[in-house]
């Protein structure tokens, strides 16, 4: 069970990053396709980027609090796992924190991410 005060994860482009940032929520392409967006927790950070994001460069990492979140929070199976996923638009005043993860760092958790 998620505390009020855990954190899940969004990775993004700086360039998608310049459009969201003015706005009041963040609905990627994946809310009108999918009807959710992709989330992940901290232990799936590095599958993420490695699956989803191998060879981009100066990706954006967004820290979201579970609890602030305003639509649905899902963790539904995929890969043998369960990842967050949300069932409408992000609000962006959930984002606690805004994380540049360095080119070529496989884990922005590890040490040597800096």
């Amino acid at each position: 069970m998620m505390t009020s005060n855990a954190v899940i994860y969004h990775i993004l482009t700086p360039a998608e990053w310049e459009n969201v940032r003015r706005a009041d929520e963040y609905r990627p392409a994946s809310l009108a396709l999918e009807g959710f967006i992709h989330l992940s927790t901290r232990a799936h950070v590095p599958g993420t980027l490695a699956r989803f994001f191998a060879g981009h460069t100066g990706l954006v990492m967004l820290a979201v609090n579970v609890a602030r979140l305003k639509a649905e929070l899902r963790y539904d199976a995929a890969d043998g796992q369960l990842f967050p996923h949300l069932y409408g638009p992000l609000n962006l005043d959930a984002v606690v924190d805004v994380l540049q993860i360095a080119s070529g760092t496989d884990d922005p958790f590890s040490d040597s991410a800096e």
